[in-house]
């Protein structure tokens, strides 16, 4: 009798037990399904002052909302070209991330709002009071039909000439405003033993956007503007013009151009091995936070030659994918962005300046106060080589001809292939 009443507490014991396990498995799952969809901020922004930036801001968020996961999904590559790949695979899969970084201009209006990949915020505009507090023209570049579909973070500029102090100051130079200044201070300096211009076009947009500068100081705002609308044919004389200065200009860069990046060319630079180098404003997040050099001590900036009082803009911008599982945690995501707060904690660090007109400029830098002016008065035109002035099809067809060009300098040739490009912009 005993015997079987112990087998009986045991057979009770171990149902009990089974039971209390199917409990806590089904606590467990439910807890599971409650769970947060976190929030996946896919990005390029990897290396120099944009990934202490994009840090910052998330940081900045999780103080903010800490019950609202967040990932730092960002892909390394310049310009974002292993990104966009990747980025491209995920939308096409229904997998979005919850925000994605995207130029404003062409990249975002005729790539995802026309493939009917995004969803409109003008309901966040609104609710945010922004209507007001970013630029027309800029809220125009991320808009389509009449509606608003991205939040820019930052302006970035485009026509930079960065030089280096000691080398210009030793060499009694000064720093070039037109292009027949430029091969002045170019052939003094390459007499001294000294290279002129540094260029690291181990990725071509690099050399794309030493052109698209030189389009610009060539042919003003206004006539670059009509090269993406085909207002202005690639065979035009000022376009041939600008190509010829082209071909000069990198008769005075560095030999192993090919084989460096955008920061490579930009420490030569700081290092004095060569004196000058074009490049966008992250380059001097890169000179101040991880080559900890001082603005204006140890290297100066001028706009490239022909270009004062011009912009060429680029913007990263955020937007809601749609079929995100947790739309009202992006939007807060996207609220902090455009916030005077947020952009304030992002932008120095990047080496831009905010996108709001109403941002605190006592934060910035002495660059950053000068662009954060010019950018009242400047007249703007967006950026070919980052996705703002034309679709992705023309930019690649565009980056693909430069890479030639820099190799054999045929203008004809690369006339040809802009002209055959352009079919694109139809």
């Amino acid at each position: 009798m005993k015997k079987k009443l112990s087998i009986i507490g045991l057979l009770f014991i171990l149902v009990f037990s089974m039971a209390a396990c199917n409990s806590k498995s089904s606590s467990g799952d439910s807890k599971k399904g409650n769970e947060k969809t976190k929030l996946d901020i896919f990005s390029w922004w990897t290396g120099a002052g944009e990934e202490d930036g994009l840090k910052a801001l998330i940081a900045l968020f999780q103080e903010k909302y800490p019950d609202i996961p967040i990932e730092n999904a960002a892909v390394a590559g310049g310009a974002g070209t292993n990104a966009k790949a990747v980025l491209a695979s995920r939308m096409q899969g229904n997998d979005p991330p919850a925000t994605f970084q995207v130029h404003g201009g062409a990249e975002l209006n005729d790539g995802w709002v026309a493939a009917g990949k995004m969803e409109p915020l003008n309901d966040l505009y609104d609710e945010q009071g922004w209507n007001d507090k970013f630029p027309k023209e800029l809220i125009d570049m991320v808009s389509k039909d009449g509606k608003i579909y991205s939040v820019p973070v930052d302006i970035h500029r485009g026509n930079v000439l960065w030089y280096n102090k000691k080398v210009f100051t030793d060499n009694g130079v000064e720093p070039p405003a037109t292009f027949d200044e430029f091969f002045k201070v170019a052939d003094q300096l390459k007499s001294k033993g000294v290279t002129p211009l540094a260029l690291g076009d181990k990725e071509p947009w690099t050399a794309t956007m030493l052109f698209e500068d030189i389009l610009l100081g060539v042919l003003g705002p206004d006539d670059y503007g009509k090269l993406w609308t085909g207002e202005l044919a690639f065979d035009d004389a000022k376009v041939k013009e600008s190509a010829e200065i082209f071909k000069k200009m990198l008769g005075y860069i560095n030999e192993d151009h090919s084989s460096r990046n955008w920061q490579d060319a930009s420490q030569l630079v700081s290092n004095g091995e060569a004196a000058m180098n074009v490049m966008g404003d992250w380059a001097k997040g890169y000179f101040v936070n991880d080559l900890k050099l001082k603005v204006n001590e140890d290297f100066g900036y001028i706009t490239t030659p022909g270009t004062d009082g011009y912009f060429m803009i680029i913007t990263d911008t955020f937007g809601l994918p749609k079929g995100v599982k947790n739309p009202d945690d992006v939007k807060k995501f996207l609220g902090l962005l455009g916030s005077v707060e947020g952009q304030d904690v992002f932008n120095p660090l990047k080496g831009s300046i905010p996108a709001r007109v109403d941002a605190d400029p006592s934060k910035y830098d002495q660059y950053g106060k000068d662009t954060i002016e010019d950018f009242k008065t400047a007249k703007l035109a967006p950026s070919l080589a980052h996705g703002s002035a034309a679709p992705e099809g023309f930019v690649t067809k565009v980056n693909q001809a430069i890479n030639i060009f820099v190799t054999q300098k045929d203008v004809d040739q690369f006339i040809g292939s802009l002209k055959q490009a352009s079919a694109e912009l139809k």
